[in-house]
C-alpha cells in the first residue's frame, strides 16, 4: 500500500513540476493553470497528494529530528558536511542565514500550505467528486494546512498567513492570536470528515485520529490544557489504537503502519524516499551489535562521516539494565576488522539506531519517521491531567502504561509527590520515550528548560531569544512585510 502511494506521488510531482520552480511566494494565479487539468477528480488528488508531500518528506527528516536534538541536553554531532549546521545548533550561534531553517522547514512546509489552499479553492468547482469525497478532500487540504502552520508555529512564532493562492507576496507574520485561531481552526474544521482509523483509502493519508493527535499536541504545547485532554480522550475514544508490544521492534520496516502510529513520515529504501538517520547514527566502520543482532551492516550501505550521537548523562539516566528502550541505543559494537568498541569510552558517542534496516540501499532506509506515536498521546493526556489538577492516579495511570511496556516499575503517588515533580518525572519519561523523533526541543520549552539547560552544559550564550529559530533571511528577501524575531 505504501509503495501505491509513494508511486502516486511521484507521478503528481512529474505532472506538476513546472509549479515547483516557481517561487513559493508566487505561485501563478487559478487563471493561469489549466483548469482542464486542475478541476478533474486526478486534478484535486494531484494537488492534495502534493500537499502531503511537502508536510511528509522523507529527504529532510534527519533534519528534522537532529535540528530538534543536538541543541538540547539530549543529541550531539560531530564530522561531516552536516556538522556546519549542527554545531550552529549545538553552540547556540544559529542566525537567519542557517540553510536547514529554509530548505528543510520553511520551504516544503509553504509548499504544503500554497497546495491545500489550491485543493480549498478548485474543489467547490470541480465535478465528477461525490459529496462525501469532497467533504474528506476538504478535510485533509484543511489538516494538512492547520498542521504546517503549528509546525512553523513551534519553530519560527508567528508567520505571515498566506490562506489563498492570491495572497499578496509582501505580507506581514500574523499576531499570537491569529496564528493560534487559524491553526485550531483547520484541525477542528478537518476531524469530523475525516475517515476513522484503518478505513484510510491509503497508508499516510490523515485519519480522525491524525486530527486529534494533531490537536492534542498542539493544545498542549500552547500550554491549553483542558482542550488537550479532551483531544487526547477523543482519540483514546476512537478504540483503534494500542502500545506496540515490543519497542524493540516498533520502529522496524516489517512492523510498519502498526496501531501505535498515528502519524508518520513514510519511507521506502528508493531516491528521495528514504529515511537517512541510520546512515549517519552507524559508528565508523560497524559491523553489528549485541544489542540489536539482527541488524548487520550489508556492502552498499552509507555510513556518513558525519556523526549523529547522544549525549552521556543522557544515556546513563536510563536503567540501562531494565530499560528496553535503552537496547535500540548502541554503546557498544563490533566494527568491521571483528574488533570490539566501546562508544561510552568517548563523551557524548552513544547512538541511537532505532531506525536499524537490513535492506538499506546506499542513505536509504525504509523505516517511517513517527511524527505523532499512541505514547505521545498518552503521555500527553498525563502531562495536561497533571497541570490542571497535580498528581492523580489516571494520569499515573496513562504513564505506566509506557512504563509496562519499557519494562519499568509503576510510579506511584508516593513517588509523583507534588506536581512538579510529577512534571519532572514526565518530562524524563518523554526523553527516554521519544529520542531520536524530534521532540525534545518543544518538551523543553514547555517546560521552561530549553535555555537553562542549555546554560547547564556550558553555552552560556544562550538567551530568550533562542526559545525561537529566526525567520529565513531568503524569506525575508521575498516579503518586504514579514518582520525578524527579536534579537536576530
Amino acid at each position: 500500500m505504501k509503495k501505491i502511494v509513494i508511486i502516486n506521488i511521484l507521478l503528481v510531482m512529474a505532472a506538476f513540476s513546472q509549479w515547483s520552480c516557481e517561487s513559493l511566494l508566487e505561485v501563478s494565479p487559478p487563471s493561469e493553470l489549466s483548469e482542464t487539468i486542475v478541476q478533474t477528480p486526478n486534478g484535486i488528488k494531484a494537488l492534495l497528494y502534493s500537499s502531503y508531500r511537502g508536510v511528509q518528506n522523507s529527504t529532510p527528516s534527519r533534519f528534522l529530528i537532529n535540528n530538534s536534538e543536538v541543541c538540547t541536553d539530549i543529541g550531539y554531532n560531530t564530522g561531516g558536511g552536516e556538522n556546519l549546521t549542527f554545531s550552529q545548533l549545538i553552540n547556540f550561534t544559529w542566525d537567519a542565514s542557517l540553510g536547514t531553517f529554509q530548505a528543510d522547514v520553511w520551504a516544503p512546509y509553504y509548499r504544503a500550505i500554497r497546495d491545500a489552499n489550491l485543493v480549498l479553492e478548485y474543489l467547490p468547482g470541480t465535478t465528477g467528486i461525490s459529496e462525501p469525497e469532497r467533504a474528506q478532500y476538504t478535510a485533509e487540504a484543511k489538516l494538512l494546512r492547520g498542521y504546517s502552520y503549528e509546525y512553523l508555529y513551534k519553530w519560527f512564532g508567528p508567520v505571515p498567513l498566506r490562506t489563498t493562492s492570491t495572497s499578496p507576496t509582501d505580507l506581514a507574520r500574523a499576531t499570537n492570536e491569529e496564528m493560534l485561531a487559524q491553526i485550531e481552526s483547520d484541525l477542528v474544521a478537518a476531524a469530523p470528515n475525516l475517515p476513522n482509523p484503518g478505513q484510510e483509502e491509503a497508508y499516510g493519508r490523515a485519519t480522525k485520529g491524525t486530527a486529534y493527535g494533531m490537536l492534542a499536541k498542539f493544545y498542549l504545547n500552547t500550554k491549553q490544557w483542558q482542550k488537550a485532554v479532551d483531544a487526547a480522550t477523543s482519540l483514546i475514544n476512537l478504540n483503534y489504537y494500542e502500545l506496540f508490544a515490543d519497542y524493540t521492534k516498533l520502529f522496524t520496516v516489517a512492523n510498519e503502519g502498526n496501531k501505535e502510529m498515528i502519524w508518520v513520515i513514510p519511507c521506502l529504501n528508493i531516491v528521495d524516499y528514504g529515511n537517512w538517520y541510520q546512515a549517519g547514527a552507524m559508528p565508523p566502520n560497524f559491523k553489528t551489535s549485541s544489542q540489536i543482532p539482527e541488524f548487520i551492516w550489508q556492502p552498499g550501505m552509507s555510513n556518513f562521516a558525519t556523526q549523529y550521537r547522544l549525549r552521556s548523562a543522557f544515556v546513563n539516566s536510563y536503567d540501562l539494565v531494565n530499560d528496553i528502550r535503552a537496547r535500540l541505543i548502541i554503546r557498544t559494537y563490533t566494527n568491521t576488522s571483528n574488533v570490539e568498541v566501546n562508544l561510552m569510552a568517548t563523551a557524548d558517542n552513544a547512538r541511537s539506531l532505532k531506525y536499524w534496516d537490513n535492506a538499506t540501499v546506499g542513505n536509504h532506509s525504509g523505516n517511517d519517521v513517527p511524527e505523532i506515536r499512541y505514547a505521545d498521546i498518552l503521555l500527553t493526556k498525563a502531562e495536561a491531567l497533571n497541570e490542571l489538577n497535580g498528581p492523580s492516579q489516571e494520569a499515573l495511570d496513562l504513564i505506566n502504561k509506557v512504563r509496562s511496556r519499557a519494562g519499568l516499575a509503576d510510579l506511584t503517588l508516593a513517588e509523583a509527590t507534588s506536581k512538579e515533580v510529577l512534571r519532572d518525572l514526565i518530562l524524563r519519561e518523554r526523553g527516554w520515550e521519544f529520542v531520536a523523533e524530534g521532540k525534545r526541543r518543544e518538551d523543553l520549552l514547555r517546560h521552561n528548560k530549553f535555555i537553562s539547560s542549555a546554560i547547564a552544559r556550558g553555552i552560556t550564550i544562550a538567551a530568550d531569544k533562542h526559545k525561537l529559530f529566526p525567520i529565513p533571511q531568503t524569506e525575508r528577501d521575498a516579503n518586504k512585510l514579514c518582520g525578524q524575531n527579536p534579537g536576530y
